[in-house]
């Protein structure tokens, strides 16, 4: 299998959970589907959703939850 990066969209603070007090969206080493949602991109208090865009399994996430990214940044990378 071939290591697969899921980028960001855009550029803003990355979230792993869409509200503090919830649970995230996906944990590392889990499998995704194309459509699940890996996290949201906060600009400007606007949120972005981030689907993984492509299955695959051992997901790992490349930044920690509340980190600044920029436009192009891997944010995870999974084994497509």
């Amino acid at each position: 299998m071939a290591k697969s990066e899921i980028n960001s969209p855009l550029p803003g603070v990355f979230y792993r959970r869409p509200s503090p007090d919830s649970e995230v969206f996906k944990n590392d080493g889990d499998t995704v589907a194309a459509t699940d949602i890996l996290g949201v991109i906060e600009v400007m208090k606007s949120f972005h959703e981030i689907p993984a865009g492509a299955a695959g399994t051992n997901l790992k996430f490349l930044v920690d939850d509340g980190d600044a990214v920029m436009a192009g940044q891997p944010i995870a990378e999974i084994d497509a």
